[in-house]
């Protein structure tokens, strides 16, 4: 564990903190070792907290009914909303930005605090009109009470964005471990008490206020007054422009929610979005950890286009290498796997989820479009592409909702493969170090290898005809591993992939 950092009060630690947190000339050397092995400090916690997450999912799923997630999900479309506020896209400009002073950085906290705050009283006061628009009277109490997260996380916001900033991984990813830990234990608990719906608002409090308490015990610098300065006002339009961004992108991805809660009842929307978050698991604690580092170190190589490709390729390729086999897996059992970890009374999410899988299978692709638009500076473009992609998506939405949950998912996942993604890079690559045809390169010989594992599951289902669910699981991924790399290993691109897997594991070694 590294030293304790000083506080900004102590005389003597001006120059100390300023290299500790706001300098990043010197992270310039040795970045791609960094990296590495920041990512795989964070995709193993993220992995702990998967298996730890699955797990409670399988206890709380048996414990706790479709129409609990549902009222849950009902407000958390607000609520999620909501979110995006809390953060305005601060974070990403300390981040990104090449120099930064503790009075710009005194500032930025000082606004997410305060928007935090006056986020936390709006949730409040509109509690009622959510439970009145979902004809749901208990909605307005769970609203009340899930919205003192905002004011907790608003204040530990920039906390957490130095850490990043500087690519202390291990510390982030100890705090993310251990915030899922604490949390999944007072849901688990809650819900074996009886407390139903409650337990999911205690699982989440849990874990904002925990994040929140360990961002300030391992980033010890600590903000003054705020001050006005250009920088922040530069800052704060880099901000407003992810933030349209993701106001766009979350309208989109919750529009779903919203029209299936409205017209089809907590029971549809409850096996709906319990069929996206099982999806949303796997490929989370892969895109988000990986997106965390990858950014910070993007931003540092960005004066050094073919550094800049060259990282982002081989990440992309490492990406695609676990969630095109994993997803094409998932979607040849996916009424095993809901067997499995949910339960009898969730089988109506397979066909959901076997669907919505088809846009898991190349969004982690279009997930990595943001990391570029922010670490070149590129929001503006961002914000525009945020409309397009927003409009695509609620209109399959709304085509799809007249047949339920599962007209919902065939509609929005077949416009996600073959329209907005296709798009997105398009758009993504008309500029900057990374192009189009890059991100084809990089994923076709993943893609084709991983929908032949996924054709050799289906396979060994209509020959064997194996009953027992688990054992299917256990199986079918042994097949899915083995096609995978075998068909891989066949063509040049795939052995060059995987002898780079190989040789990005050296890094992980510890330096004599």
């Amino acid at each position: 564990m590294p030293p304790p950092l000083l506080p900004v009060s102590a005389p003597t630690t001006t120059k100390s903190l300023h290299d500790q947190y706001f300098r990043t000339d010197d992270l310039r050397e040795g970045v791609a070792g960094r990296a590495i092995r920041g990512g795989a400090f964070t995709i193993g916690s993220q992995a702990s907290q998967f298996i730890l997450s699955l797990l409670a999912t399988m206890v709380m799923a048996r414990l706790l009914t479709p129409r609990d997630y549902g009222l849950i999900g009902m407000v958390t479309v607000v609520t999620g909303f909501l979110t995006i506020f809390k953060d305005i896209g601060l974070s990403r400009a300390t981040i990104q930005r090449a120099v930064l002073t503790h009075d710009e950085a005194s500032s930025l906290f000082w606004i997410n605090g305060v928007v935090g705050l006056c986020i936390t009283i709006l949730t409040i006061g509109i509690a009622p009109f959510i439970a009145r628009f979902y004809h749901e009277p208990r909605l307005t109490h769970i609203t009340m009470v899930l919205a003192a997260g905002f004011v907790v996380s608003g204040f530990s916001v920039q906390h957490q964005a130095l850490l990043r900033r500087r690519m202390r991984f291990g510390l982030l990813a100890a705090s993310d471990l251990t915030a899922t830990v604490l949390s999944l234990a007072v849901g688990i608990g809650m819900a074996v008490a009886g407390a139903s719906y409650w337990a999911i608002v205690g699982n989440q409090l849990a874990f904002t206020l925990t994040s929140a308490t360990l961002a300030w015990a391992f980033c010890r610098w600590r903000p003054s007054l705020p001050k006005r300065t250009t920088q922040v006002r530069e800052m704060l339009a880099f901000g407003g422009n992810i933030t349209g961004f993701t106001v766009l992108n979350y309208f989109s991805r919750n529009t779903d929610d919203l029209l299936i809660g409205r017209f089809w009842g907590s029971q549809q929307l409850g096996l709906y979005a319990k069929a996206y978050q099982l999806l949303l698991f796997p490929l989370n604690q892969i895109n988000l950890p990986v997106g965390g580092v990858l950014t910070p170190t993007l931003s540092r190589l960005v004066d050094e286009p073919e550094r800049y490709r060259e990282a982002f390729r081989r990440t992309l390729d490492k990406i695609v290498m676990v969630t095109m086999p994993l997803v094409a897996f998932l979607m040849a059992t996916s009424d095993w796997l809901i067997a499995v970890v949910l339960g009898p009374q969730w089988l109506g999410a397979a066909k959901i989820f076997m669907w919505l899988a088809i846009a898991g299978f190349v969004q982690p692709v279009g997930y990595t479009t943001g990391w570029l638009f922010t670490s070149q500076n590129r929001t503006g473009e961002m914000l525009k592409w945020g409309v397009v992609s927003s409009l695509l998506a609620v209109g399959s939405i709304a085509a799809g909702v007249h047949w339920g949950a599962e007209g919902v998912a065939m509609s929005y996942a077949l416009t996600s493969a073959f329209i907005s993604t296709p798009a997105n890079l398009w758009y993504v690559g008309r500029r900057g170090p990374v192009r189009t045809m890059d991100f084809y390169r990089t994923w076709f010989p993943v893609a084709l290898s991983g929908i032949l594992a996924g054709c050799s599951v289906v396979v060994y289902r209509t020959l064997l005809h194996p009953t027992h669910p688990l054992l299917g699981l256990i199986v079918g991924f042994a097949i899915t591993a083995v096609v995978f790399v075998a068909t891989l290993a066949l063509g040049a691109a795939g052995r060059a992939a995987l002898k780079d897997l190989i040789a990005s594991l050296e890094h992980l070694r510890p330096s004599k």
